[in-house]
């Protein structure tokens, strides 16, 4: 079954991506584009629900698509056969493909950062610490280790290529490493740390244990490695209980 195949099918199926889809690390790349008509934003109608849709379905087959293959080797007619969409459709929403993938990478973080942070808003202990990690580890042995992280992943391919791309995921970590600073203060703040830690180096050093992880984890097909990194980053925290 071809890649765009598979797309097509996990575009129908609402989001569910099939579990014989394999993906290797992909070489950094720049990315070609599609030479595309030109068309003025400010003109563009208001969409309707049912452009909304097509635009909607043209970004998540992008967006798997590009997870699976990358983006460099993802082509706007992958996306228009995976998306069930034409050329005409594809051009009254996007200017080009690089207009496509900024809405990837937003489409990424949205799913991303909404995962963490339901679970990482409350944590106020060690024991909802390792309720994350339980978490992220159960999400990594579900998948086999597969994909890694999917904004890591889109990070490793453009952040050397397109500017624009790296200030923007360059954002959404920031906002992910907020989340765990935000949580390591609320430890600190009831009792749990001491009150001299720096909550900012012990979340990067947190959000690094995460990538890597999940990298060491895709690399091997084992997701126990994605559970020693997280451990042994909350172990260095534990270091500072009170």
């Amino acid at each position: 079954m071809s890649i765009s195949r598979m797309c097509s099918n996990f575009v129908a199926t609402g989001g569910r991506c099939p579990s014989n889809i394999g993906v290797g690390l992909e070489h950094f790349v720049r990315y070609s584009y599609d030479v595309p008509p030109q068309t003025d934003r400010a003109t563009r109608p208001k969409l309707t629900s049912r452009g909304a849709a097509t635009r909607n379905r043209i970004v998540l087959a992008a967006a798997e698509l590009m997870l699976v293959q990358g983006v460099a080797a993802t082509t706007i007619d992958d996306v228009l056969a995976a998306s069930a969409t034409s050329k005409s459709q594809f051009y009254q929403h996007f200017d080009d493909k690089s207009e496509l993938v900024y809405e990837v990478i937003k489409l990424r973080a949205d799913e991303v950062l909404s995962w963490q942070r339901m679970r990482l808003e409350k944590v106020d202990s060690f024991r909802g610490l390792y309720q994350w990690r339980d978490a992220m580890v159960q999400r990594c042995a579900m998948r086999r280790g597969l994909w890694g992280c999917e904004l890591g992943s889109l990070a490793g391919e453009l952040s050397d290529t397109d500017d624009k791309a790296r200030l923007s995921l360059s954002e959404h970590f920031a906002q992910w490493r907020q989340l765990f600073s935000d949580a390591l203060e609320r430890m600190r703040d009831n009792g749990v740390l001491r009150p001299d830690i720096d909550a900012r180096g012990l979340a990067t050093g947190l959000l690094a244990a995460v990538e890597g992880g999940l990298l060491l984890s895709q690399l091997a097909r084992d997701p126990r490695l994605m559970q020693a990194a997280l451990n042994h980053a909350i172990d260095h925290i534990a270091s500072f209980r009170t």
